[in-house]
């Protein structure tokens, strides 16, 4: 099922993520953003073989967003991870998926959940969160990790219904064309050395060609809000992953901060929702 995708999904990415922070004393956040897409590529083309089916009408445009969003999602969300708490860097990027669930709204309550996400953020980084002063620097990449997710959404869509099961290793040696230059430059030789590739591997499989695959057999069969709001579990997530796996422990205002966001977008979701299904009944029209 297309929801339990998502779910399996967000779980191996904040997995993935809490490992990965293992590599970054060897390699860095690049280093370890690019060893994970590279590795996850070369594990996808082999699997799946993306090259015996080519559709006629591809969209090589969409495509390349695709990858270009996936390389920079995950190589802003590594330098916002190695700057921010996990729970924290997740519940910022996570306002990519919910401006794409808000977009186009034309009823008032919708407001009411783009002012609780507002709170929520509030309540991550602003001044009185008691996690202590954050680094801006840290909260900028998250912000741009946002925006990356936002366009990986908008294009997944198009590109799986176009690639079908090819649309992850398509899109992953895309991503990998772009983050290994900068993952070489940052670390060079230590990214093939014997005491990173094994954590590595585990990454790339756990955090990247898992949930990869899955969300992007998810995307196709379920409308966009519906797959944004879905995955509204994220921080949560993410938070859980911190804290059992890194032991990062988020304060009070900012637990709060992250059920506002949680919160607005489950919000988003019902209200979303409820207007899908409306105007199904009505026009018969195929998800949007």
């Amino acid at each position: 099922m297309p929801i339990a995708a998502v779910l399996c999904a967000m779980a191996c990415f904040q997995v993935g993520a809490a490992l990965s922070k293992g590599l970054f004393p060897a390699v860095g956040p690049q280093g370890a953003a690019a060893l994970r897409i590279s590795l996850a590529a070369a594990m996808l083309l082999v699997i799946q073989r993306p090259w015996r089916t080519w559709p006629q009408r591809a969209p090589a445009a969409a495509l390349a967003v695709l990858g270009l969003a996936s390389a920079g999602a995950m190589m802003m969300f590594y330098l916002g991870l190695s700057r921010l708490p996990q729970g924290v860097t997740i519940g910022l990027q996570f306002l990519g998926p919910l401006a794409i669930a808000l977009a186009g709204s034309r009823k008032a309550t919708d407001l009411v959940w783009a002012a609780l996400a507002a709170a929520g953020v509030w309540g991550l980084v602003g001044p009185n969160s008691g996690g202590g002063r954050l680094d801006p620097v840290g909260i900028g990449f998250a912000l741009g990790a946002a925006a990356s997710w936002a366009a990986y959404i908008l294009s997944g869509r198009i590109v799986g219904r176009a690639f079908g099961n090819a649309s992850a290793a398509w899109a992953t040696s895309i991503a990998a064309l772009v983050a290994a230059p900068i993952g070489i430059a940052h670390a060079g030789w230590a990214l093939v050395s014997p005491a990173v590739l094994p954590l590595g591997l585990l990454v790339a499989l756990v955090a990247t060609a898992l949930p990869f695959s899955l969300e992007l057999y998810a995307m196709p069969r379920m409308p966009g809000r519906t797959f944004s709001v879905f995955m509204s579990l994220e921080p949560g997530f993410g938070a859980l992953s911190g804290l059992i796996l890194l032991h990062e422990r988020l304060a009070w205002p900012q637990l709060a901060g992250l059920l506002a966001v949680i919160s607005a977008a489950a919000g988003a979701a019902w209200s979303a929702g409820r207007r899908a299904g409306a105007a199904s009944l009505v026009t018969e029209a195929p998800p949007d």
